[in-house]
């Protein structure tokens, strides 16, 4: 089947562009072996869906399919400083204005609490997993190594337009706030095409030229861009701390008499839309093949500046909602206007800056993970393995870096942020979801050590888990007033956890760190991800089934043949285990 699994075949094909490069694989070599890759598509899916890779594969032999390695030069203060500079941009400066004026009033706060918590129990999720698989792949290698290749797969899809749609929604905010420093309005800036729907005329030309700039930065050097980004983060910091103090100065307690005019509701719905405020975190894990010491470094790097972040935004919500009342709240730069309302008008050239760094760090900080991701995507074919070669001199993946910030660029110039926020917040909390239910098979079930009553327990008290925190999203999203469902759904997912917890023991324990609280801790980020999604609006689903529609059909054309002869060339070195008996295929 050829040489293109080992670190040979790689290095062959590194700097060149061909067919090789992209397609290299047995089913690929000619029309007739794709014609029966084809036919056989069942049976490969089936291999698929059945099949999960083991933590060596990812740390070991997936790895050196970059041909060379990255660079180890983090600590947990650069992936602190990144979890900060990933997290803090455009979700608080933009989105805090819309969604207090139009969904939570002052109560907006709350909203941030309950994405902040929602947040923080991924983040736990993801720091077992980074510490024990500290590998570029994030979320898709730890999905792979518990949920199997085709779960990993929906995942990737879906993480990579996380991405590519975060970092053109950032983009987009950092040229609205750019005219606000020059005293423009937002729009001022771009160019309208009349002709075009009212979601997509305004086209962005400085989005482009920021992430143009944006890229030569991330593929230049890891540890250049960490000393760049902690760098503007303590600025940004610093005006964090003024716009508190200097607002609350001017703050009226009467724009708080009216503390959640929209109810509820209001609230989980805000919450849903401003989880994309914390969008960014996921990143760091990313960096863990980069860092010295991850069973350390990880857990004080995310946990840390995700508690940072939290309070950060819990304060600059309540700062906003008290100089301005909620109703006059501008939606496009709320902080700006909130000053010059209050009689401090020059203050709002510090938001503005300040606004403009945090943007710029996230765009970075975004680049440098969504590139890592789409490198470990395509060391196991899934994508072009031309994507995940490795730049010998600077360390990073270059190939991976242009293309995401090529189609980000392109979505960035034509889209509104509204459209843009809504449907990165689905793809977020799927994924973060997906990874709580990896945990849990993680700990609960080991192929050889579990047994086949306490396998069937865990299957049947997951999906009780599952199904209990569904049905209550649903019927938050459909029923305005209504409690009984509540209180049949609420029992089932708290008894579920306690039959978890009481009657299947774990099969694994972690060897450096672990979450703590199992399964109470996965099995809330389950409930509280999924409950959020109900509160998204419809047309962010069809989008988003659109979206899964289309990974799909390339999955089933291109993906799942290559991954699968890749696969197949290295289960014969046993790299890979069935989910059911943990052998061979």
């Amino acid at each position: 089947m050829g040489d293109y699994g080992g670190d040979e075949g790689v290095r062959r094909r590194g700097c060149s562009c061909t067919k090789e490069d992209f397609l290299p694989e047995e089913s690929f070599r000619s029309w007739g072996n794709y014609a029966r890759a084809l036919k056989d598509t069942p049976r490969r899916l089936k291999d698929r869906v059945l099949t999960r890779s083991l933590d060596q594969t990812e740390l070991v032999d997936v790895k050196a399919r970059s041909q060379h390695e990255m660079k180890k030069t983090l600590n947990w203060w650069d992936l602190m400083w990144f979890g900060i500079g990933a997290v803090i941009g455009a979700g608080i400066f933009v989105l805090t204005g819309l969604e207090a004026r139009y969904h939570a009033g002052p109560a907006v706060v709350l909203s941030y609490v309950v994405s902040g918590v929602s947040a923080l129990l991924s983040v736990f999720c993801y720091t077992e997993f980074a510490v024990e698989i500290p590998v570029a792949g994030g979320s898709f290698a730890y999905l792979r190594v518990e949920l199997g290749d085709f779960m990993a797969f929906i995942a990737a899809g879906n993480i990579l337009l996380e991405y590519v749609i975060g970092g053109a929604a950032v983009a987009r905010s950092w040229t609205s706030y750019f005219a606000t420093l020059l005293n423009h309005q937002p729009n001022d800036f771009r160019i309208v095409a009349h002709s075009f729907s009212p979601n997509y005329r305004y086209l962005d030309p400085i989005a482009i030229v920021v992430l143009a700039i944006i890229c030569v930065m991330a593929v230049m050097s890891t540890k250049g861009s960490s000393r760049f980004n902690y760098i503007a983060s303590i600025f940004h910091v610093a005006v964090i701390i003024f716009i508190i103090i200097a607002g609350l100065i001017k703050a009226d307690t009467k724009n708080y008499s009216h503390f959640a005019p929209f109810g509820v509701r209001g609230i989980f719905q805000a919450s849903a839309v401003l989880f994309f405020a914390y969008v960014g975190f996921d990143a760091v894990s990313t960096m863990a093949e980069e860092t010295k010491n991850p069973g350390r470094d990880i857990p004080i790097g995310l946990v840390g500046s995700m508690v940072i972040t939290t309070l950060a935004y819990c304060l600059l919500a309540v700062t906003l909602c008290l100089m301005q009342p909620y109703t006059a709240i501008d939606k496009d730069a709320p902080f700006s206007v909130a000053f010059e309302a209050v009689g401090l008008g020059w203050a709002k050239y510090i938001v503005a800056a300040g606004a403009l760094k945090g943007m710029t760090t996230v765009l970075l900080v975004s680049a440098v993970g969504q590139a890592r991701y789409l490198t470990h995507i395509a060391r196991t074919h899934m994508m072009p393995p031309w994507l995940a070669i490795v730049n010998e001199k600077t360390g990073t993946p270059v190939n991976a870096t242009v293309v995401m910030l090529a189609a980000t660029a392109v979505i960035a110039f034509f889209t509104s942020l509204g459209i843009l926020s809504n449907l990165l917040s689905i793809s977020t909390l799927f994924i973060f979801m997906l990874v709580a239910i990896g945990l849990l098979v993680r700990r609960y079930y080991v192929s050889g050590v579990t047994t086949t009553a306490n396998r069937i327990k865990f299957i049947v008290f997951l999906a009780l888990i599952l199904g209990s925190s569904i049905a209550t999203a649903l019927y938050w999203a459909i029923s305005t007033d209504g409690w009984i469902a509540y209180a049949i759904t609420g029992p089932i997912w708290l008894l579920s956890t306690i039959g978890l917890w009481l009657f299947v023991p774990q099969a694994r324990e972690p060897k450096v760190w672990g979450v703590p609280l199992v399964p109470w801790l996965p099995s809330l980020s389950i409930a509280i991800n999924i409950f959020l999604l109900g509160s998204i609006d419809r047309a962010s689903f069809e989008r988003f089934g659109l979206w899964t529609l289309i990974i799909l059909v390339y999955y089933f054309f291109f993906g799942l043949h290559a991954s699968y002869d890749t696969a197949k060339e290295a289960s014969s070195a046993k790299q890979m285990k069935n989910v059911e008996e943990g052998a061979v295929n």
